[in-house]
């Protein structure tokens, strides 16, 4: 099998330079070698599909979008639909010569010959423009496959424009006695940064013994029955050490309190981001989503990088200023609620044993002495 490397090379020479035949009778025999669910194979078949619609052959570039659709990989499977709506859209007719002709009447009079001339004279002495009667040739209409070409390069440029690299993390609060926390970074290149690198190497070795997921592109570490206290220690370790890679210091300060009402309790949570050293870092999205059990309530309604749900909070956070949430939520008082249970059994099960013997029974009694 030849490297993958070498046959992206070669194709996309052939493809810059419009040589779709060969393009295509070179990757045909080697496609099968690159799988669909690996991102080489979703690289060369995409090139494959544009090879096959520049030279108008739409059936086969389909059968190949097709083949995209069944990935299990959301973005192929979006790019897909979108090179199948390109390819099913209807051909615009263009003229075949877009020149314009400019005829000379020969019956012109001589008083619009004298103003022509007095005209040229005075653009001749502005020579502002240098102007010569060199014809630039007919003009071409644009070669076939050149507006899908335009159209794949937009499409690619939009995943990157979106950021390169992607950092989550995710509290999931549904269990205030086992709190879990997944910290996940992804990579939309190919290779990762060295700093990535760098930083998951770290995270390894501070928490060995935690769930960890790793591939070409992406990462991910995965705490669990977690109390409050140990959660705040994780994420403080987390942002530390991303601070160190970042070249400045950074915190994070999580406040909490709860009030009691019997059979309910109110928690109130207060999360304080400091990224003022992390600014300048192009291509990078910073995510905190927050699971809770209830719906919650925040301080400050109108902040414009909040997405919120029934019980999640999608919390896009800003480089180089400190980021703060504020947000409450009702909680049943388990406890509580359990113990009184218990109490209400009992003194039903007693209420009922006293007066069915007040009532007594219709069975014969013995005479009493």
């Amino acid at each position: 099998m030849k490297n993958y490397k070498q046959v992206l090379e070669t194709v996309e020479l052939a493809l810059a330079r419009g040589e779709y035949h060969y393009c295509i009778e070179f990757l045909l025999p080697l496609i099968e070698s690159f799988p669909l669910s690996s991102k080489e194979g979703v690289n060369l078949r995409t090139i494959l599909i544009t090879a096959l619609c520049g030279i108008n052959k739409k059936d086969e570039a389909k059968r190949f979008c097709k083949e995209l659709l069944k990935s299990y990989d959301n973005k192929t499977r979006e790019n897909a639909k979108y090179l199948m709506e390109v390819i099913d859209s209807p051909e615009i007719k263009k003229p075949e010569n877009w020149n314009v002709q400019f005829e000379s009447d020969p019956s012109q009079n001589k008083k619009s010959l004298n103003s022509l001339r007095k005209k040229r004279e005075v653009l001749e002495k502005k020579k502002f423009i240098n102007v010569t009667a060199t014809p630039t040739g007919e003009t071409k209409p644009f070669q076939k496959g050149f507006s899908l070409i335009i159209f794949l390069i937009l499409l690619l440029l939009i995943p990157l424009l979106s950021g390169c690299v992607k950092i989550e993390d995710t509290l999931d609060l549904s269990e205030l006695d086992s709190i879990t926390n997944n910290l996940v970074i992804e990579s939309k290149y190919i290779n990762k940064f060295p700093w990535q690198i760098k930083f998951e190497e770290k995270m390894k070795d501070i928490f060995p013994d935690e769930e960890i997921k790793q591939d070409e592109s992406t990462f991910s570490l995965k705490h669990k029955n977690l109390n409050l206290e140990d959660t705040k220690q994780v994420l403080k370790i987390t942002q530390n050490t991303a601070g160190e890679l970042a070249g400045g210091s950074t915190n994070i300060e999580i406040s909490s309190t709860q009030k009691n009402f019997i059979l309910f309790k109110k928690y109130f949570y207060r999360f304080d981001m400091d990224l003022n050293s992390v600014q300048g870092i192009d291509n990078l999205e910073l995510i905190f989503k927050i699971i809770h059990p209830n719906k919650a309530t925040f301080t400050d309604k109108n902040n414009s990088n909040l997405e919120i749900t029934k019980n999640l909070i999608i919390w896009n956070l800003n480089q180089g200023q400190i980021n703060s949430l504020e947000f409450s939520f009702w909680s049943l008082n388990k406890l509580l609620i359990g113990i009184t249970t218990i109490l209400v059994i009992i003194i039903l099960a007693y209420l009922l044993r006293f007066y069915r013997f007040k009532l007594g029974t219709d069975l014969p009694q013995l005479p009493s002495k």
